[in-house]
């Protein structure tokens, strides 16, 4: 049962807490509110969560639910919850059962007909998408990929009609070799975004297209360093338009503005309109320089 008199108890439940991947102050006002309230902390990583618990001063028992023992330790937590227990499970950074532990604890503890509470904050996936600049928002985060390169470009192949962006994790020791496979597989002339050590203090940010991101990386040894978020952007698509649509186009965009050229041209040929502004936007420097 929940310890403290000065606070008001939690329902019993598993508490999925999000902590932050880096910079301290983003963890959230709940998060740190749940996590004074429960009666004991699950963590990845005792160690790396009593640093979090000890520098926001929550003392708490914490007990050790790691990838290898999840399944067995997830009974015990069960117990707990079912005698009338709050508990919190965090992983050492970020939203649990988001390529790391708690998923199986999660599953473990619904299926045992007791209440799993989301609490939720920082996630690399969604740091690293709100600075990619995607204009669109079909997204598939994959995770870690296979560290053996036939199994790794395989998926990367079966990845690679989707047409959506495809987000990764990537540990510094094979992002070398995981770029190189992404250029072969998915096409050099993809955009992708590598944001390395987000929040912390050297975190970096960059767009370019996959075929240079080799060349970027050996620039300096710093680029290599650190956490890696991989957002490889959607294929590009070309826009092709017949001979006549562009006759009719190039008519009327010597005479009219480009919104204007390709409303005519599409009620003209039944092309897209969208497609015959973007082709009007790409002729106008080219008629200007024929001026």
């Amino acid at each position: 049962m929940n310890e403290s008199p000065h606070l008001t108890p939690l329902l019993p439940a598993l508490y999925v807490v999000a902590t932050p991947i880096g910079n301290l102050g983003d963890i959230t006002l709940r998060a740190l509110d749940i996590l004074q309230r429960v009666d004991r902390v699950a963590a990845e990583d005792t160690r790396v969560s009593g640093l979090l618990l000890a520098h926001f001063n929550i003392r708490k028992p914490l007990v050790s639910i790691r990838e290898h023992n999840e399944r067995e330790a997830a009974e015990g937590v069960i117990a707990r919850i079912a005698a009338g227990d709050a508990v919190a499970y965090v992983s050492d950074a970020g939203t649990p059962a988001v390529s790391d532990p708690g998923a199986r604890l999660v599953a473990a503890v619904r299926a045992a007909g007791l209440r799993v509470v989301p609490v939720p904050g920082v996630s690399a996936v969604t740091t690293a998408l709100s600075v990619a600049g995607l204009e669109s928002g079909q997204w598939l985060f994959h995770g870690f990929l296979p560290p053996k390169p036939g199994a790794r470009r395989a998926q990367l192949q079966a990845l690679a009609a989707l047409p959506a962006a495809l987000v990764f994790y990537e540990a510094p020791h094979r992002i070398e070799e995981t770029l190189a496979d992404m250029a072969a597989m998915l096409d050099g002339r993809r955009l992708v975004t590598l944001a390395r050590e987000l929040t912390k203090k050297f975190e970096s940010v960059v767009t370019l297209p996959l075929a240079e991101a080799s060349a970027w990386l050996a620039a300096d040894p710093n680029n290599v360093r650190g956490e890696f978020v991989v957002v490889v952007h959607p294929p590009q698509t070309e826009v092709a338009i017949d001979t006549e649509a562009m006759r009719v186009l190039e008519i009327l965009q010597g005479a009219l503005p480009p919104t204007l050229a390709a409303k005519l041209a599409s009620q003209i040929t039944g092309r897209s309109k969208a497609e015959l502004y973007k082709m009007s936007l790409a002729l106008k420097p080219q008629q200007q320089d024929e001026a």
